[in-house]
């Protein structure tokens, strides 16, 4: 079974490129974050017609989550439950496999855009609840894995220039701690994990033609729990389609799993 997340920063605009991917790549489930469009507008026809279903949350113009499956998913959960919050930014379900139910959530984590900024503090107190509700997830789905776009690169191998970045939004301590705190919860860092001397890039600025000097950050990640891990055989970062012509910014994270 292959899983994915793919930050496309508009579907909108990257449909075919979703559609085109997911044809080559045969991937189980996909994970999407930053929709930016409304629950009306979700582009269902198109993604069945490629044999997959769907479960999303939209909002019109920003964030915006989906999980785009073969198998149909159950126990929806939309938002995190326990926390106010307008902004659309996770979405889980439940997909049977013949190891049992299999946990998947897609989450467009906050930004925080500098770290002086109410949308930092903002950051901080949804990773707050969202550890509270991956804390009970995890006793009632032990097979659960958590992609999407964390907006933390963990470590300085995570980032392209660690002294460039030193204090900004990504890279602080708060967040690496808060990303830490999720790997003491008990879930593995996938790609790290099986990769560890790789920087592993997922995002590269449009400006300053960072894609082609490699200039990028792993903000990326599938974080895969202790029950899980034994059945994830690999992980990996398809820059391909960050070649495209009008790319995400983004680019897929891959595991594969031996379920």
């Amino acid at each position: 079974m292959k899983i994915a997340t793919w930050n496309v920063n508009s579907l909108r605009v990257r449909l075919p490129q979703v559609i085109d991917w997911l044809q080559q790549h045969d991937v189980d489930i996909l994970c999407l974050q930053e929709l930016k469009l409304p629950d009306d507008k979700f582009p269902l026809e198109a993604l069945q017609e490629i044999g997959y279903q769907a479960a999303w949350a939209g909002q019109p113009t920003y964030n915006g989550v989906a999980l785009v499956s073969k198998l149909p998913g159950t126990e929806v959960q939309r938002n995190l439950p326990d926390f106010e919050d307008p902004q659309q930014r996770l979405i889980a379900a439940t997909y049977e496999t013949e190891a049992g139910p299999l946990r998947v959530a897609s989450a467009y984590c906050p930004n925080g855009e500098a770290l002086d900024s109410d949308k930092f503090i903002y950051k901080m107190a949804w990773f707050e609840a969202f550890h509270s509700w991956l804390a009970k997830e995890q006793k009632k789905y032990p097979q659960l894995v958590v992609l999407g776009d964390y907006n933390i690169a963990p470590a300085d191998i995570d980032v392209h220039d660690p002294k460039r970045w030193e204090g900004k939004v990504h890279t602080s301590p708060e967040e690496r701690e808060h990303f830490q705190a999720l790997l003491q919860m008990g879930f593995v860092d996938a790609f790290r994990a099986h990769h560890p001397d790789d920087p592993g890039f997922s995002w590269w600025d449009y400006r300053r033609r960072a894609f082609a000097r490699d200039a990028g950050l792993r903000i990326d990640h599938a974080l895969v729990s202790q029950a899980l891990w034994p059945h994830c055989v690999d992980a990996w970062v398809d820059k391909d389609p960050r070649s495209n012509t009008q790319p995400s910014d983004h680019t897929p994270v891959v595991i594969q799993l031996s379920i």
